[in-house]
């Protein structure tokens, strides 16, 4: 490449070479919205009546005791749950105003928009690269010499590129666990997402490595818009701006972050972020 990218890599040249939107278009505050969202796997009921708006550019995470629904929640918005036997919602789910169950919304289009980074690092059987680059091949965003670009900006983006940029033809699997989710997350953001879902995405990560994941989130923000589910109370506190505390199958309670660990309205809350709570 003529050019030498450097590690803080323009927007506006992220966005004209993965042929993003006019950042200047007016779009609506909230990404996200849920209408009196109810989820269910047959005739177990997992969410009742889950009404909440995303503000665009901000970080939420999902806290709650096990099996409280926050993952189900998480892959709600990205539909990964259709296709899970028994599997049925009521209510909506809006992006930008749009349902995301509209008969004319597609699957693939809305994954693009809406990404998703699980809990233990995946990989595609596929070289380093084009495990950063696969979903822009498939969605036809880039093509050619401008795939390795789209590769290096992400790989920059993520911290690593230094690691990886002699052996972009290797195998994923000979990289560490923590460069394994930091490649995953590269992925996720080359289609060039407007929300991204994590599901305990450093559960499985060292703390050095957590640390690296956390600082990326941090500065992902206000581009792009982050919801993460997350059991470590401190990750929550660090990370997010907006905090939603699930308990026994409801939405207990959300606001700030500060607020809802510091001063929440609701003694399930109290107890769970106090550790009185499992």
């Amino acid at each position: 490449m003529d050019e030498v990218l450097k590690p803080n890599v323009d927007s506006a040249r992220i966005e004209s070479v993965l042929h993003q939107l006019d950042p200047d278009v007016d779009r609506p505050a909230h990404v996200i919205a849920t209408e009196g969202l109810n989820l269910h796997f047959g005739s177990k009921s997992i969410l009742s009546g889950v009404n909440m708006d995303f503000t665009r550019g901000t970080i939420t995470a999902l806290i709650g005791p096990t099996g409280s629904g926050k993952s189900t929640f998480l892959r709600t918005l990205n539909r990964m749950n259709d296709r899970v036997v028994g599997f049925r919602h009521e209510g909506d789910v809006r992006l930008d105003g749009c349902s995301i169950w509209d008969p004319g919304e597609d699957l693939l289009t809305l994954r693009r928009r809406v990404g998703m980074l699980f809990q233990r690092p995946n990989p595609f059987p596929m070289s380093i690269k084009d495990n950063v680059v696969s979903g822009v091949r498939a969605h036809r965003i880039a093509k050619g010499k401008q795939l390795d670009v789209v590769a290096e900006i992400r790989l920059r983006e993520v911290g690593l590129w230094d690691a990886v940029k002699d052996r972009l033809g290797d195998s994923p699997y000979r990289l560490s666990g923590g460069q394994q989710q930091l490649l995953c997350l590269a992925r996720a953001l080359a289609v060039g997402p407007e929300v991204l879902l994590l599901d305990e995405p450093t559960s499985a990560l060292d703390p050095l490595s957590t640390e690296s994941v956390e600082e990326l989130l941090r500065r992902l923000t206000p581009a792009l818009s982050l919801i993460v589910v997350t059991h470590n109370l401190g990750q929550a506190r660090r990370v997010s701006d907006v905090t939603m505390f699930f308990h026994d199958g409801r939405l207990v309670e959300y606001g700030p972050t500060d607020q809802v660990f510091e001063r929440p309205r609701e003694s399930d809350t109290a107890r769970y972020v106090n550790g009185l709570m499992g």
